[in-house]
C-alpha cells in the first residue's frame, strides 16, 4: 500500500523511468491507461499516478477518474493478461489514485493491439528494432551450453584438451587430473553430456576441419598493418580452430612486433612494452568468452605500431556498458568463461575489465577505448604509448611509504585528474580516500572547484613552479592582474579578464571583480549588459 510519505517523496523526486505523473482532474482515458501499462513493464515496470501535477514544482490537484477501480483492475488483467495494483490515496490536498506496473517478464517484450510500447518524454512510441532486440536476447540460453549436432568426440583436438587439461591440474592442484580419461574430463567440466558435444568445446578444442564444417565463424584473424594510414596490411593469418590451439600463437604474432619503450629515471633505465602481454590476453579471452555465436563474423585482431584493436561481433552483453564494464559482470557464453576460470585464464565468468584497465593505468597508457562500439560489435582499442612515467614513480614512492592499497578505481580518478579530466559522479566517493593520502588536492571554489595532483607530486618531480602554475595564483595574485590589466587598457570587459585569468570560471571572477569593488579599486560603468570594468577614481 502506499502511504503519504511515499507519495510526497515521488513528488519531491524527478519523474525517471519508473514514475509518470497525470494531472488527470476530471478523467483519464482508459486506452492511454492501458499504453501506459505497457510501456512502462516494457522498461521495467514502475508506477503511474493520476492526480499530480507532471510539471515541477509538483503539486496534488486531485483526480476524479476511475471512481470504480476494482472494475478498471479487471479490465487491465483481461485486455493486458497482467496484474495491475491500483489503490486511492487520500491526500489533504486531493484524491491520488496510484497505478503499480510490473516489470515484463524476462526475455519478453508486451505489446497492445500489436504495438509494443515505450515512453519518449510525453509521448508514446514504438520500440526500436534494436530494443526490442536486446528484450528478446535476454531470454536466449547459452549458446556454449547448446549441443553442436553433427559433432563428435572425434572432432576434437586431443592437442586441446591435453593443454587445457595441463593447466586445469596447475590452477587446481588436483593431482588426479592426469590420469582422468578425456571422456570423463570433458563430462566433468561439463563441456561434454550424452547426449552430445557442446558448442563451447567445439571453440576450444575443435579441430581445424570439424570447424569449418559446424562452426566456421568460430574463428580469430589476425592482421598487422605499418601505419595507422596503411590500408591493405603486411600480415594475415586465420585461426579457425580450438581456442586452446592458437592462444599462444596469437601472442607471439602480437610480441614479434611489440617494441619496447625505453625511459631514463636518475640512473635506472625502464623498459616498457607497447603491448602489455597480461592486458591484450585478458581482451582476447574477452572477445571468445563474450562474442554472439550466433552471428557470422569473425573475431578480427588488428596490430598497429603503437595501438592494438580487437573486433568481435554482437554488441556488449545485456547491461553491460562502456562506462560500467569495469564492475559489472554479465558473460554471453557462460560455458566457454566456466572453463576458462577452471584452467586459471581468467579469474571468475566476469568481463575482466579491471584488470585491463588497471595494467593501462599503472603503465601510464591510456584507459581501454570503446570507440566504434554499437548493438552489432564490440570494438576495443589499447594504446601502447606510454605517456607519464613519473607519475607512476611517484605512485610506486606513496605505496611504499603510506602502504595505500589503490584499487581500480583510485587507479581511473588519478588517471583522469593527470589529463584534466572530468570525474563521472560514481568515482567522486574516491577522492576523500585519496586526499587523505596526499595524492590529490582540491583547488578552486564553488562551480570551479577540482582536483589536481598534489604539491607533493610536483615536489617529488623536483618542479615547484609547475605546481603552482596549476594551481593557479592565489586570490589576491589574481585580483592583483585584473587590476594591472585596467591600468594599461583602462577598461576592460568579462571576456578579456577571462583571457587575463584562464584557469578561473566566469563566476569566479565576477567575485573577484565585486571583492575589488567593495574594497573602492574598481567600479562598473554602463548598462548591465553593454558596460565595463574601470578603476575607481581616487
Amino acid at each position: 500500500m502506499t502511504d503519504l510519505q511515499d507519495l510526497d517523496k515521488w513528488i519531491a523526486g524527478c519523474e525517471n523511468e519508473h514514475v509518470e505523473f497525470k494531472e488527470a482532474k476530471q478523467n483519464f482515458d482508459y486506452e492511454k491507461l492501458a499504453k501506459y501499462c505497457v510501456a512502462l513493464a516494457n522498461e521495467g515496470g514502475g508506477t503511474l499516478v493520476l492526480g499530480v501535477t507532471d510539471q515541477a514544482p509538483r503539486r496534488i490537484a486531485g483526480s476524479q477518474a476511475f471512481p470504480n477501480l476494482e472494475k478498471t483492475r479487471s479490465q487491465l488483467l483481461n485486455c493486458l493478461h497482467f496484474r495491475v495494483d491500483a489503490e486511492v490515496v487520500r491526500h489533504p490536498a486531493g484524491r491520488v489514485v496510484v497505478f503499480q506496473i510490473p516489470s515484463r517478464p524476462v526475455g519478453t517484450p508486451l505489446q497492445y493491439h500489436g504495438a509494443y510500447l515505450m515512453r519518449s518524454g510525453e509521448s508514446l512510441v514504438a520500440m526500436t528494432p534494436d530494443q526490442l532486440k536486446r528484450i528478446l536476447a535476454e531470454a536466449q540460453p547459452d549458446f556454449s551450453s547448446e549441443i553442436c549436432q553433427g559433432a563428435s568426440l572425434g572432432d576434437l583436438d586431443p592437442a586441446a584438451i591435453a593443454t587445457f587439461r595441463d593447466l586445469w591440474r596447475r590452477k587446481s592442484g588436483n593431482t588426479v587430473l592426469p590420469n582422468v580419461p578425456d571422456v570423463q574430463l570433458l563430462k566433468d567440466a561439463e563441456l561434454l553430456f550424452d547426449d552430445g558435444v557442446t558448442y563451447a568445446a567445439m571453440i576450444l578444442f575443435g579441430g581445424h576441419t570439424a570447424l569449418g564444417r559446424l562452426l566456421p565463424h568460430a574463428e580469430v584473424i589476425f592482421e598487422y598493418r605499418s601505419s595507422d594510414a596503411s590500408i591493405p596490411f603486411q600480415q594475415r593469418r586465420e585461426f579457425r580452430e580450438g581456442f586452446f590451439l592458437y592462444f599462444d600463437e596469437l601472442w607471439r604474432l602480437i610480441n614479434l612486433r611489440n617494441d619496447l619503450q625505453h625511459f631514463q629515471s636518475g640512473l635506472f633505465v625502464w623498459d616498457i612494452a607497447t603491448f602489455n602481454e597480461q592486458v591484450v590476453r585478458e581482451a582476447v579471452l574477452n572477445a571468445i568468452s563474450h562474442r554472439d555465436y550466433r552471428l557470422g563474423g569473425s573475431v578480427f585482431v588488428r596490430q598497429f605500431p603503437a595501438r592494438l584493436q580487437i573486433v568481435s561481433p554482437g554488441g556488449l552483453p545485456e547491461g553491460i556498458t562502456p562506462e560500467n564494464i569495469v564492475y559489472r559482470q554479465n558473460p554471453r557464453n557462460r560455458r566457454v568463461a566456466d572453463a576458462l576460470m577452471r584452467c586459471g585464464l581468467v579469474e571468475r565468468s566476469g568481463q575482466g575489465f579491471d584488470k585491463i584497465t588497471v595494467e593501462c593505468i599503472m603503465e601510464s597508457k591510456p584507459q581501454p577505448d570503446f570507440t566504434g562500439t554499437d548493438a552489432y560489435q564490440v570494438c576495443l582499442t589499447l594504446q601502447g604509448t606510454v605517456q607519464n612515467l613519473d607519475f607512476l614513480r611517484f605512485l610506486e614512492q606513496i605505496d611504499s611509504e603510506t602502504r595505500h592499497a589503490f584499487g581500480v578505481e583510485d587507479f581511473q580518478v588519478l588517471d583522469l585528474i593527470s589529463r584534466d579530466q572530468r570525474i563521472p559522479e560514481h568515482l567522486k566517493r574516491r577522492t576523500a580516500s585519496l586526499e587523505s593520502c596526499g595524492v590529490i588536492e582540491k583547488v578552486g571554489r564553488g562551480r570551479g572547484r577540482k582536483h589536481i595532483l598534489s604539491r607533493r607530486y610536483y615536489m617529488f618531480l623536483g618542479r615547484p613552479g609547475a605546481y603552482t602554475r596549476v594551481r593557479g595564483l592565489d586570490r589576491d595574485q589574481n585580483k592583483m592582474l585584473l587590476l594591472q590589466h585596467l591600468q594599461h587598457h583602462s577598461k576592460g570587459m568579462i571576456k578579456e579578464f577571462e583571457e587575463v585569468l584562464p584557469s578561473q570560471s566566469r563566476g569566479q571572477i565576477h567575485r573577484l571583480l565585486s571583492e575589488l569593488r567593495n574594497e573602492g579599486k574598481v567600479c562598473y560603468v554602463g548598462a548591465r549588459k553593454g558596460g565595463y570594468w574601470e578603476l575607481a577614481t581616487q
